[in-house]
């Protein structure tokens, strides 16, 4: 019966320790590309998708500066193919109206 009391007390007096793995996650580079991918569909109206792709550029190359990285990677890639599209697009639009 004592020795009964004596496990319970040795029981009770243990620490234990719960070491819990933080997820990490890039907010800024998340945010970097959704911003990226809704100015590649965004791109031709005019204000809009300038200001879009700007912001979408700037938030993925500060992502880059964390970790993980994938996500600032990808919006920093379709922000370039954005301003190439963009280029193009008011080319071909400047181009039309010299034309006329």
């Amino acid at each position: 019966m004592e020795n009964d009391y004596q496990n319970e007390q040795e029981k009770l007096n243990q620490t234990i320790i719960v070491n819990q793995i933080e997820k990490k996650s890039n907010g800024v580079g998340t945010a970097g590309f959704v911003l990226a991918l809704v100015a590649l569909f965004l791109g031709w109206v005019p204000v809009l998708g300038w200001l879009l792709w700007l912001l979408g550029l700037i938030l993925s190359f500060a992502g880059i500066f964390k970790s993980p990285k994938g996500l600032s990677i990808a919006g920093l890639i379709i922000s370039l193919i954005d301003l190439i599209l963009l280029v193009a697009v008011f080319g071909a639009i400047g181009a039309a109206l010299s034309t006329l």
